[in-house]
């Protein structure tokens, strides 16, 4: 009997005081929870559907909530207004990330623009992408490359029919292709390119859906799940295998364009994002380059930030455009009388409203991320009258704020003509600085800085393929928008059109 009560209080105990600490510092409310351990729900809920079950929260508790995942505590933030207060008004407060729990079990560098920690050295990677590869001027040098990957694109859309799943298989790997030459400055072959991105795939899916067991006590599921560790050392020693070859290809151009020397194998592109890599050194390291680890973790995630992203955002939009032949037959005329018979260039993009507006309306109702990526909190902070404690993981809703009722007319029909003027998204801002509407690119100083080159992709082939092909439902197989999260929120149901080529 006195064992069964010392056990109750070991258990009671520790709870009763989180309970009570929790109202006396004024975090946000959340279900119960037990030290440790994280809520009781997740002995019946999955952290991978964690939506849902937010959206339920928020019904009950308000629009900011409070979870408990292993020993991390994680706030998430429903409101546009608390979310512009913690993401714009907080600044330096909430630009740091948590540190992930594969980086010190696998020892992945976190030197990444992503995963950094806001300080000097993330500005070192983040300004080096922003003014040497994502700047204007750099990105009109890849214009032959997006040509390119247009016709490859078309060319498997043809190839592809109505067949399922083929015009989303087209869309990532004409995507991957594209920023693979932007990568390394090279046109492989499509043996090469399909290398790298199985190796890339084969990665994320392993630590997204086998590691993410380590989030649970990290110190003791190690011990747990060593085989799980190895096939990932394993697939992390096979980018290793694929990248580094690339890099010094990258290298050693270099190097013979320092010394005046002439090529010894000709290369695509006179510039590629590996190149300013190799020209980094971190000052508060001795002024050290990066290692080939670092750089291949920054090529990596360069590819994955910009494939998932811009080909699910493709699928959304082409979709819409599926089911309201309406849109879409605007979309075209106004492509008509802006280029003719001709292709649609990339200047010819800028010239036209309508287009825009379908890409806005798109991001709005079909945000590819439905959250941000996780922020931490560098010191205690308030947020909508609630304590955010200093090391919290705070996360918002995107989709969530594209959708709100109360900011946007009819938020679940497809209307670009609300960006348009006399529409209620008309000059809509987003980067989030004077408000919060849409934000699927998030805001403050952690926003994504491949923005304006997201928007440019998604106009480019969007206006393109609208072009080229008439895109119908298949009787029988309509369009479905049921959701299904894997990197990115995609549909549960793959899109599957019947391409009529227009002429």
């Amino acid at each position: 009997m006195e064992t069964w009560l010392l056990l109750a209080a070991a258990v009671l105990i520790p709870l009763l005081v989180l309970l009570r600490s929790g109202r006396s510092r004024r975090l946000p409310p959340g279900p119960p929870a037990v030290p440790l351990l994280g809520n009781l729900l997740w002995l019946r809920h999955s952290a991978a559907d964690v939506e849902p079950l937010l959206l339920r929260l928020f019904g009950r508790y308000g629009p900011v909530v409070t979870l408990q995942i292993g020993s991390r505590l994680t706030i998430f933030v429903a409101d546009r207004r608390l979310a512009h207060a913690a993401l714009v008004g907080a600044g330096t407060a909430l630009a740091d990330r948590p540190r992930a729990a594969t980086s010190s079990l696998l020892g992945v560098t976190d030197n990444i623009i992503t995963r950094a920690n806001y300080g000097a050295v993330w500005r070192l990677l983040r300004r080096n992408l922003v003014s040497e590869t994502l700047h204007p001027s750099r990105v009109r040098l890849f214009a032959p490359a997006r040509a390119w990957v247009r016709r490859v694109l078309v060319e498997k859309l043809r190839e592809a029919g109505d067949a399922p799943g083929s015009v989303v298989e087209a869309f990532q790997y004409t995507m991957f292709c594209l920023l693979v030459l932007m990568c390394f400055g090279e046109r492989l072959d499509e043996p090469a390119v399909r290398a790298i991105e199985d190796a890339e795939r084969a990665w994320l899916l392993y630590i997204s859906r086998k590691l993410s067991v380590f989030f649970f006590l990290p110190s003791v599921t190690k011990h747990l799940f060593r085989g799980r560790l190895r096939v990932a050392h394993a697939l992390r020693r096979r980018q290793m295998e694929l990248f580094v070859p690339l890099i010094n290809a990258r290298r050693e151009y270099k190097r013979q364009a320092m010394e005046g020397q002439p090529p010894a194998k000709e290369t695509t592109f006179q510039h590629s994002y590996v190149d300013t890599l190799l020209d980094i050194t971190l000052p508060e390291e001795g002024n050290r380059p990066l290692t080939d680890d670092e750089i291949v973790a920054l090529c990596s995630e360069f590819l994955n930030a910009g494939t998932d992203t811009t080909s699910t955002g493709l699928q959304w939009i082409m979709a819409e455009l599926v089911k309201n032949p309406a849109v879409q037959e605007k979309l075209y005329d106004e492509i008509k009388t802006t280029c003719g018979d001709g292709e649609v260039s990339e200047e010819a993009v800028h010239s036209m409203p309508y287009l825009k507006a379908v890409i806005l309306e798109g991001l709005r109702k079909h945000p590819p991320g439905h959250f941000v990526l996780p922020h931490k909190a560098a010191e205690d902070m308030d947020v909508g009258g609630y304590l955010i404690p200093k090391g919290a993981t705070v996360n918002f809703m995107v989709a969530e704020m594209g959708r709100d009722g109360e900011e946007w007319d009819r938020p679940m029909e497809f209307v670009p003509e609300r960006f348009l003027e006399g529409g209620d998204g008309v000059g809509v801002d987003m980067t989030g600085t004077k408000g919060i509407r849409m934000m699927p690119f998030g805001v403050g100083r952690r926003i994504c800085a491949g923005l304006s080159i997201a928007m440019l992709h998604l106009e480019y082939f969007v206006a393109n393929m609208v072009r080229e092909f008439e895109w119908k439902e298949v009787p029988g197989d309509e369009v479905d928008f049921a959701e299904k999260r894997e990197f990115t929120t995609v549909m549960k149901k793959p899109l599957r059109p019947r391409l009529v080529p227009r002429n």
